[in-house]
């Protein structure tokens, strides 16, 4: 099937993906009297009262916002905020498939850091959380951390959801090929959003000890090889990198540090690697190879190689890596929780719940199908339950 020319049929038919339906018929003037005026003062007099009882009353409970500056769209780059929509409306089309969450594409005019977070405050009142999609780095860091203090979830999917995937992943390929995930060696090639915070979540930064097992050692490399101290072309979030990678400070070319590697963790661009750089890897190695559409190495090539386990970011090999299988139970967790930021420790219970629902566990299947609806369930419970203060008693059972 051609899958470009098949989309843009669909689109051009649909003219979008999504749509507001109605939850309260409007038939007699009885129904529009309660739905709109007079009726509708009592709930308005409530959330002025208590502003909390929004969350009862209205859309809020169970309201994402999908908000894009269009500067990152999938490996597009930089096509702006109308170009942006279908990516975002396919988002808020699988927040509602998977969890039942009713989420709005938000494509703002700006990529301006302080006009994109003063948009959000701004719009935040209706929303229960905030997906941030497809901004570029180092803006998307400062964005979200900017946001933090909103009193909802405001989560940079290309960032975490990516991390909590990868980890899922990465547990499972592990007790594949029967190594310890503390005694790991990674190599993460891609030094933006994605692979900061895969490094991260994997070095456990900010994450409880109690909950969290840092791996051994990683080392990020962009496009000019390792991240290390001597490297005089760094920008300040590289920089910082380094304040959790690389401790022995390892130089060279990407195929260089890769040997004796346990992992390595791809989310850059296609065919950088061939079978002879993983021979050089450590016994039984696994290869995440994300970048979309084209891996780092395919498959086949990374097998002959000596890969144990290969995962890529498509959907038509084994071990796809894809956000889909987090993000909404994610926020369907933290929605239920009422929580007002998604914790660490909310991310590492996600992560856990992924590798956690995989049956028959082998080198083709260390990660659930992206198509089963299972899923965010087991995920939503399991980021609820690690919440503050657990899920909220009015939570409501119907999700639809």
């Amino acid at each position: 099937m051609d899958y470009a020319e098949s989309s843009l049929l669909i689109h051009e038919k649909l003219r979008g993906k999504i749509a507001l339906s109605s939850k309260l018929p409007v038939e007699t003037r009885d129904d529009l009297s309660i739905a709109y005026t007079p009726g509708v003062a009592a709930p308005c007099e409530a959330i002025a009262e208590n502003p909390e009882r929004a969350r009862d009353l209205t859309i809020k409970h169970n309201a994402v916002a999908v908000v894009s500056d269009g500067s990152a769209v999938l490996g597009l780059g930089n096509i702006g905020p109308l170009a942006a929509i279908p990516v975002m409306e396919g988002k808020a089309l699988l927040f509602k498939q998977y969890s039942g969450i009713d989420a709005w594409p938000i494509c703002v005019d700006t990529q301006e850091t302080g006009e994109i977070v003063e948009t959000v405050r701004r719009i935040a009142p209706v929303f229960g959380g905030v997906n941030l999609e497809d901004i570029a780095a180092p803006r998307c860091f400062a964005v979200e951390e900017q946001l933090q203090d909103l009193g909802i979830p405001v989560f940079h999917d290309d960032q975490h959801g990516t991390a909590i995937v990868l980890l899922a992943a990465m547990l499972n390929a592990a007790r594949v090929v029967g190594k310890n995930p503390a005694d790991l060696r990674v190599v993460i090639n891609g030094a933006g959003a994605a692979g900061t915070a895969i490094a991260r979540l994997l070095r456990c930064i900010d994450q409880d000890p109690d909950v969290c097992t840092p791996v051994a050692d990683v080392v990020i490399c962009d496009s000019r090889g390792a991240i290390h101290r001597n490297r005089s072309d760094l920008n300040p979030q590289k920089e910082g990198l380094l304040a959790y990678t690389n401790p022995t400070d390892r130089t060279g070319s990407l195929g260089e540090v890769l040997a004796d590697a346990d992992v390595f963790v791809g989310v850059s661009k296609g065919n950088l690697l061939s079978a002879d750089d993983i021979r050089t890897m450590a016994k039984d190695p696994v290869i995440l190879a994300m970048a979309n559409p084209v891996p780092e190495i395919m498959p086949d090539e990374a097998r002959k190689g000596g890969a144990a386990v290969v995962g890529t970011g498509r959907s038509d090999f084994p071990n796809q890596v894809n956000n889909v299988l987090a993000f909404p139970g994610i926020f369907r967790g933290a929605l239920d929780a009422r929580a007002a930021q998604i914790t660490p420790e909310m991310k590492i219970a996600a992560a856990r719940a992924l590798a956690g629902a995989v049956e028959d566990l082998g080198p083709d299947k260390i990660l659930p199908s992206p198509l089963n609806s299972a899923i965010a369930p087991i995920v939503a419970r399991a980021v609820c339950a690690a919440a503050p203060g657990g899920c909220h008693p009015d939570s409501l059972p119907d999700k639809s």
